[in-house]
């Protein structure tokens, strides 16, 4: 049996302003303030390139989500756990960081779990694998967020 993803999902949007400037609507999630520090080192040192999209203006303004390109790439950090992440869910394993995949057949919605903040990033169908931007993302979130002494299960 498949489990298909439908909850709170990463919903972004992209916003064309003026001079060729994008800007992506997204929802930020609620943290608590250790939480938010370590998501904001993050996002600081994320690339102004991601799978060959520019890094886009975020709205409303926030230092724990970023966005790349049309369509938009986002990343969140500081989200709540996946509620259908379980102790027989699938995990792919990147440069030490482990990932959540939804939905489970053809996933756009990866969320690094067993870490002392929860990342997520959607990644529309159309830029092809996500391998490239795990990689880049996992080497980051290694290096900036601790892993769950509880695993995060």
């Amino acid at each position: 049996m498949h489990k298909r993803y439908f909850g709170a999902a990463l919903a972004v949007a992209l916003v064309t302003a003026g001079c060729g400037t994008q800007t992506v609507q997204m929802q930020p999630p609620e943290t608590d303030g250790q939480t938010a520090e370590a998501c904001a080192a993050l996002v600081a040192d994320l690339p102004d390139t991601l799978l060959g999209a520019d890094r886009a203006t975020v709205q409303p303004e926030s230092e724990i989500m970023a966005a790349w390109g049309d369509p938009p790439i986002g990343l969140r950090c500081g989200v709540p756990r996946p509620s259908t992440l379980n102790m027989e869910s699938e995990l792919l394993e990147v440069n030490d960081v482990a990932w959540f995949g939804q939905p489970e057949d053809e996933p756009t919605l990866y969320t690094a779990v067993e870490r002392e903040a929860y990342v997520e990033l959607t990644v529309p169908p159309s830029y092809g694998a996500p391998a490239p931007a795990l990689n880049t993302l996992s080497d980051l979130i290694d290096e900036h967020l601790a892993v769950r002494a509880d695993s995060g299960m």
